[in-house]
């Protein structure tokens, strides 16, 4: 297949994915994000298409995105692990503890749009996460999650958008806003 996937008796899963991203690393990108305030130790600087194809060449891999989440050091790992988790073998449980650790927006909207939008219990994550009680970016992640199931789940975004206006937490109001908007598309 490539070289990330050959030798597999040379390397872990972790080390051939690490390999590929700094393969992949680009210096311009990862200067700006640290430049901005990004909270990780360690970025590559891929970008989304790149990460796309690692999820190809890695394949479905449920171990292995457990990994790369725990992995809570590096940018690239965490936003590659919700495209290599296999939607059916990802509980609940499992959701709500990523949900919980989700430390920034990038992270939460490919979480989303990858993984937690393809579960049968999506909707109950959104309702659950936009109450009051959870973290700003818990109830970012429910907001993001609710903009991914418009238009194919049935449920009371206004009851949502409520929700979350009620929050005076920065990533929320934002959310909030982008849900509204999608209100006056319609």
């Amino acid at each position: 297949m490539t070289e990330f996937m050959e030798n597999d008796t040379l390397y872990t899963p972790v080390q051939r994915v690490k390999r590929y991203f700094f393969s992949m690393r680009n210096g311009v990108i990862a200067d700006t994000l640290r430049k901005g305030g990004s909270p990780f130790r360690y970025i590559f600087g891929l970008n989304l298409p790149q990460l796309v194809e690692a999820s190809v060449i890695f394949g479905k891999d449920k171990a292995l995105a457990c990994k790369l989440w725990d992995n809570n050091t590096t940018r690239e790992s965490m936003l590659l692990a919700p495209m290599l988790m296999p939607a059916d073998d990802f509980c609940i449980e499992e959701a709500r503890k990523w949900i919980s650790v989700t430390p920034v927006p990038e992270v939460a909207d490919v979480l989303c749009h990858r993984l937690l939008r393809h579960l049968p219990y999506a909707l109950g994550l959104v309702l659950e996460f936009s109450d009051a009680s959870h973290t700003d970016m818990e109830r970012y992640t429910a907001g993001r999650l609710a903009l991914n199931l418009f238009g194919t789940e049935e449920f009371d975004a206004v009851d949502v958008l409520l929700r979350l206006e009620k929050d005076s937490g920065s990533y929320t109001k934002a959310i909030a806003r982008q849900i509204a908007m999608r209100f006056e598309d319609l």
